[in-house]
């Protein structure tokens, strides 16, 4: 079955997906991992950004995926990292609420692009900063909420938390370094019962809470996370897409017989997100169901 809008997991057949064009995209001090890309004087090269972000929209489209698209603002740099304005629920999307100041107006456009879709709105973070990149469906019915103080904060994840308990949902909100930015960056959910997590940053107490639910987990370690390497997009039916930097995910996917695309987006990777960071689920096949 395949919800009208909605997600159940994070590995359902992916129907839509949302994007934003890198057209106003740069490098800016958001993060560890930009800062660290800042200070090597690597150099940003916006034609190389456009090039990758076509490749990715090329595999989903080849993938049988419908690309939706943000407006592009100028105001807006970061928006290209289209799964942080919002958060998608089997009743909706979630209007989150971003931390940094040069962030905090891609609520707009997002709340645009939701009303002309007519996709519904299950809520709008209020109490506190919450970014999609924190917000991790782990089965259905179970959610995994990271909080970093830096980006999102322990009050407004837990006024998610209540919402998605209030529709019987099992969540999680766990303390993360700020360092790593979002969860996204130590967790993904690829597959049914199967996860990549960062041993060494996560806690015993979640690793053994996805482990007491059956997962299958690859291990990776902080300096790959820190890269971005364990940042990757479940496209479903076993099929991922990662990067070319997530190197041993990737083959470690591939030796359990995933199909996994993995293009070059450095460009993004250096600025501090990855696959899972660039898009956000809008319309998945229900597993849950039946």
């Amino acid at each position: 079955m395949t919800a009208a809008w909605g997600v159940d997991s994070e590995y359902g057949r992916l129907g839509d997906v949302l994007l934003c064009p890198p057209d106003n995209f740069r490098w800016l001090s958001t993060s560890a991992i930009s800062r660290a890309t800042l200070e090597r004087g690597d150099r940003f090269d916006p034609a190389a950004a456009r090039a990758q972000h076509a490749e990715m929209v090329s595999i989903y489209e080849q993938a049988g995926v419908r690309c939706r698209f943000l407006d592009p603002d100028p105001a807006l740099p970061y928006q290209v990292f289209a799964r942080d304005s919002s958060a998608m629920t089997p009743r909706g999307a979630v209007v989150t609420q971003l931390h940094q100041w040069w962030r905090r107006g891609e609520y707009a456009p997002v709340v645009g692009f939701l009303e002309r879709n007519e996709i519904p709105v299950r809520g709008m973070i209020t109490a506190g900063a919450l970014e999609g990149g924190d917000v991790m469906i782990v089965e259905p019915g179970a959610m995994l909420i990271g909080a970093g103080e830096e980006r999102t904060q322990h009050v407004a994840a837990e006024q998610l938390a209540g919402w998605m308990r209030d529709d019987g949902w099992e969540v999680r909100v766990e303390p993360i370094p700020s360092r790593y930015v979002h969860i996204d960056v130590l967790c993904a959910v690829l597959a049914d019962k199967l996860a990549a997590v960062c041993v060494d940053v996560l806690s015993t107490a979640v690793i053994g809470w996805l482990r007491g639910k059956g997962f299958d987990l690859i291990e990776f370690r902080a300096e790959d996370a820190f890269r971005l390497g364990g940042n990757a997009m479940s496209l479903g039916e076993e099929r991922i897409l990662s990067s070319s930097g997530g190197a041993e995910l990737n083959d470690a996917l591939r030796a359990r017989g995933l199909t996994v695309y993995d293009p070059d987006l450095s460009m993004f990777t250096l600025g501090g997100g990855g696959a899972h960071c660039l898009g956000q689920a809008l319309r998945r096949e229900l597993v849950g169901v039946g």
